[in-house]
């Protein structure tokens, strides 16, 4: 196998970011960008669902790619948290990996061609030590992957237990095999070859206002990470363990399907994620009907909303599909949110920035209209 530690890791601080987060972040209380009347009216559509959503208390869940974070709309998911127009989020590993860099130095995305052509994308110090080492460290107490970023964030700091306690820890569990699985071998190694101290290790984030993970680590909203092993630049550091990443992905998983067990009556939401998105949506829903049906209830009735800037001509809510010879069946995200068999499903196709930020003006004029008129 590869051999990681041969790696030469540059610190972050050499990397040239293209993103610089307070030239490209949203200001949530300025007019959005402007939408035609049609995509106005679907977006008015989708903020009654919610709010609909939100007086019933089930889940309105916010699915998204990492686009939406590079985009600046940090800002406006942490507003949305705060108002109380999430119950959940989900994301890829990306979308966790941008929102620390930018909380940690401010800027984010480097120039893949360049540092391809270098032999150095993806390979830098503090983004893979840092998050492999929250990842392990939530892990080992069996906690979820994105939990682990939003306290990193929160806390400006990580805690490593002393190579003694870990030792003890593994002479107790000498007969329990899935001990062994859970990452404790991982971080003992890692004292005993030096790669690592114990102790508080202090990492500031000056720029956590805009952070997604810290917004719903504070208000204790879960924030679940789906990732697929090898998509993302932290598996290039040696500190990544697979076993930490594989359990703490796995806790999340299990929280999505509870987040997505409480959809009756609630909204999906899914930004910019045309693969992760539908793939948990629909095992998940899976998994929480089976045990829906077995009551003699199910997840029927709830509001489906799609953003994404790709153009499609099939028309999905005619309840049948493309032939597989037809570009349109390969658009994922809709035919497998087409599959789903929701109470209504609509498509906005817009950018990203400019849908949410929409989405959220709409939420607040909605609300403040419904309030007045009580």
């Amino acid at each position: 196998m590869f051999n990681r530690n041969n790696l030469s890791i540059l610190p972050l601080a050499s990397r040239q970011s293209k993103s610089y987060i307070r030239e490209i972040a949203a200001c949530p209380h300025e007019n959005p960008p402007w939408l035609d009347e049609q995509t106005r009216a679907l977006i008015q559509k989708m903020a009654k669902a919610i709010l609909k959503a939100k007086e019933k208390k089930a889940s309105i869940i916010l699915a998204y790619g990492a686009h939406l974070v590079k985009n600046g709309l940090g800002t406006i998911v942490r507003e949305m948290i705060q108002e109380g127009f999430i119950t959940h989020l989900a994301t890829n590993g990306a979308g966790t990996i941008h929102d620390w860099e930018f909380a940690f130095q401010g800027k984010s995305e480097e120039d893949v061609r360049k540092y391809i052509h270098a032999g150095q994308f993806g390979i830098w110090q503090e983004t893979g030590f840092y998050i492999n080492l929250a990842i392990l460290l939530s892990a080992v107490q069996r906690q979820g992957y994105g939990e682990s970023i939003g306290r990193l964030i929160s806390q400006d700091a990580l805690f490593v237990p002393t190579y003694e306690e870990i030792r003890e820890k593994i002479c107790q569990n000498m007969d329990n095999p899935d001990f062994f699985k859970t990452g404790w071998m991982n971080l003992y190694e890692m004292l005993g070859h030096s790669q690592l101290q114990s102790g508080n290790i202090v990492v500031n984030h000056p720029f956590k206002e805009y952070s997604i993970c810290e917004a719903a680590f504070r208000h204790s909203i879960p924030l679940t990470v789906h990732p697929g092993f090898g998509y993302d630049i932290i598996y290039s550091h040696p500190v990544c363990s697979g076993a930490a990443i594989g359990i703490a992905a796995e806790v999340d998983f299990l929280r999505f399907v509870e987040g997505v067990s409480h959809l009756e009556g609630g909204v999906y939401l899914s930004v910019g994620s045309s693969v992760m998105s539908p793939m948990i949506l629909e095992k998940g829903l899976s998994m929480a009907r089976n045990v829906e049906l077995q009551k003699g209830k199910n997840i029927k009735n709830f509001f489906l909303a799609i953003n994404d800037i790709q153009e499609g001509s099939w028309d999905w809510s005619k309840g049948t599909e493309p032939a597989k010879k037809d570009p349109a069946y390969y658009l994922r995200f809709c035919k497998s949110f087409a599959r789903m068999e929701c109470s209504e499903m609509e498509y906005v196709c817009c950018d990203n920035r400019a849908f949410l930020w929409n989405l959220y003006h709409e939420l607040k004029s909605c609300r403040a209209k419904s309030l007045s008129e009580k």
